[in-house]
């Protein structure tokens, strides 16, 4: 099973994705892809460990290629966050257009687990136009989430610490 959770900035996605991986049963892995750069990286960093701390998950610090990741079968994964992961391959490994390479990556951890939840952020609802680069960054981002949401069985939205369910109205079930 695949679950994909977005929302904006500090709309509680991790808190939901975290609470999903500890309602299972199976081991616990957490795939960080949050490279710690700055003051403000590190202080989200530590507040995520400590938010996790108590929760059995094993961390696995891994920025790019997903697909290398050494995940144990049937385990449940939590994948935060796949805008970190894109900005990784682009911008530190110089891929121009990381879609595939993600995709393939999220084949793969979907494969090995029984329960993948995949944390990623909305960017572009904010009408704002940006650098090019950030622009080209902010459409490849949105095709990858798009193309997660189409193979997820679920697609959760945080808004304001409030969830809400989106691939039930999508798949007609509701």
């Amino acid at each position: 099973m695949m679950i994909l959770v977005t929302g904006g900035s500090k709309s509680g996605k991790s808190k939901t994705a975290e609470d999903i991986i500890c309602n299972s049963d199976q081991k616990r892995i957490y795939i960080a892809t949050m490279q710690p750069y700055g003051d403000e990286g590190q202080k989200a960093i530590k507040r995520h460990r400590e938010m996790r701390k108590e929760k059995g998950f094993e961390t696995i610090e891994q920025y790019t290629d997903i697909e290398n990741a050494d995940i144990p079968e049937e385990s449940a994964v939590l994948l935060e966050c796949i805008g970190n992961l894109c900005a990784n391959e682009i911008f530190s490994n110089g891929i121009s257009d990381p879609t595939e390479k993600i995709m393939r990556g999220i084949k793969y951890l979907q494969n090995r687990s029984s329960l993948l939840v995949v944390v990623t952020s909305e960017v572009s609802s904010d009408g704002i136009e940006y650098s090019e680069s950030t622009m080209k960054y902010m459409k490849i981002l949105c095709e990858i989430n798009r193309r997660i949401a189409l193979q997820s069985d679920e697609v959760i939205e945080t808004v304001f610490g409030r969830i809400i369910s989106h691939k039930d109205f999508l798949m007609g079930s509701k």
